[in-house]
Order: C-alpha cells, then sequence, then structure tokens
C-alpha cells in the first residue's frame, strides 16, 4: 500500500490530470489524498452562494473519489504570484510532512497559468529528497485547457513518458468531471467531455490501451 499526494491548483486540475490514475491506484488499495491549493473570496467579487456552490462541488467530487483525506488551502485564486513563495512552500511542506507520500503527482511547470507555475515551483521545492526520503515518485501532470497552451518550445513542451490505462476508469472519471459543470463547455472549448476523451484516446495510443493518462515523471527512487 501507497501513500499517494495529488495536488491541484484549482478543483478539477486533479480530475483532469490524474482522475483515472487517481481512481486506479484506491483499486489497487493505495491511500489517495487531495491537496486543493485555491480557493475563492468575498474580497475577490465572489457571491456568498458562488463559495457555499464550490464548496459543496469539493465535497462530492472528495466523496466520488474515496479520498483518505482532503485539504484545502484555499489560498485566493489568480493571486498567487503576489502571494509570498516562502509561505507556499511550508503550507505544502507541512501537509507532505503529514501525508508521507510515496507518489506525488504535481502541476506541469509551464501551464500557462501563472497559479499554476508558481505551485509547481513551490512542490518542486517541498520535494526536496534529504527532507522527504519517504518521497519515491514525482510526476507532472497533464491538464487540458492548461498545459496544452504552453509556449511550443521544446524547452516548454508537455513530452510525456509514463503513461496510466485508465481504459476501466474512464467512465467513473467523466463521470467526476461532470460534477464540474460550470467548468465545462462546448467544443471547440478546451474543457469538455468529448476533448478530454479525444486525449485520453490519443494517450491510449501511445501505449497500446483504449484510454490512457500520461505524466512527466521528474524523480524516481528505487
Amino acid at each position: 500500500m501507497k501513500n499517494v499526494l495529488v495536488i491541484s491548483v484549482h478543483p478539477d486540475d486533479e480530475t483532469l490530470g490524474a482522475g483515472g490514475t487517481l481512481l486506479k491506484h484506491k483499486d489497487l488499495g493505495d491511500k489517495i489524498f487531495w491537496l486543493n491549493v485555491t480557493g475563492i473570496h468575498e474580497e475577490q467579487g465572489f457571491t456568498k452562494g458562488d463559495i457555499n456552490y464550490r464548496n459543496t462541488i469539493l465535497d462530492k467530487v472528495a466523496k466520488a473519489y474515496e479520498f483518505d483525506d482532503v485539504i484545502d488551502l484555499n489560498l485566493p485564486t489568480m493571486t498567487l504570484d503576489t502571494y509570498p513563495q516562502k509561505e507556499l512552500v511550508e503550507k505544502i511542506s507541512n501537509v507532505i510532512k503529514t501525508i508521507k507520500p510515496s507518489i506525488l503527482y504535481i502541476p506541469f511547470k509551464d501551464d500557462v497559468h501563472t497559479d499554476h507555475q508558481v505551485v509547481f515551483k513551490a512542490c518542486w521545492s517541498a520535494s526536496k529528497s534529504f527532507r522527504y526520503p519517504f518521497i519515491k515518485r514525482v510526476l507532472m501532470m497533464e491538464t487540458i485547457s492548461e498545459t496544452d497552451f504552453a509556449v511550443p518550445t521544446q524547452s516548454s513542451w508537455f513530452i510525456p513518458n509514463v503513461f496510466v490505462d485508465i481504459t476501466d476508469y474512464m467512465d467513473k472519471k467523466i463521470e467526476i468531471i461532470k460534477i464540474y459543470e460550470k467548468e465545462l463547455g462546448m467544443h471547440p472549448f478546451p474543457r469538455n467531455v468529448d476533448n478530454i476523451k479525444a486525449l485520453a484516446t490519443y494517450r491510449g495510443s501511445m501505449c497500446n490501451a483504449r484510454y490512457a493518462e500520461s505524466f512527466m515523471l521528474l524523480k524516481e527512487v528505487i
């Protein structure tokens, strides 16, 4: 049994990037944990209704995955580039110390959203082997509508080298992403069910599976 931690910048990143993989981990008997970084606040112009709706969605998603624990930092969304990096590293480090994950799923370093870039840097800093020797694998997720809009240069392009067959979990992944109905749109908007299935089909074709999720392996200790 392994402890698995997925770190989402915004709710839905965990499902877009690693939903099927998390369900597979759970099926294999691993403990799965979810750390979500951002939230919405009245000071940003959101209503109490918006906030209550967001919290309801998080609860539904957590129950759908049967996470062993959910940690919500609830930092103001779209402002992380103004948040002290040292404090963000400390917050993520504290979660890692508590959960002691052996597998860590984090955002791609060049996702177009600034929040994603800031969280990646904090995650990478918070996963140093000499501080957290229990971390054995660190993988970056592919998050549709963020990763695919990275600057198209060799140094910043998502080049997967780990694939997870999620054929048996694709239907459940789609069920869960539909909980985030307000985050989905119609094609050609990137976050829609057809595109999510298309990406999983394409990644599956790269590893002889019907559907797959792909990752970039940053570190593995054997």
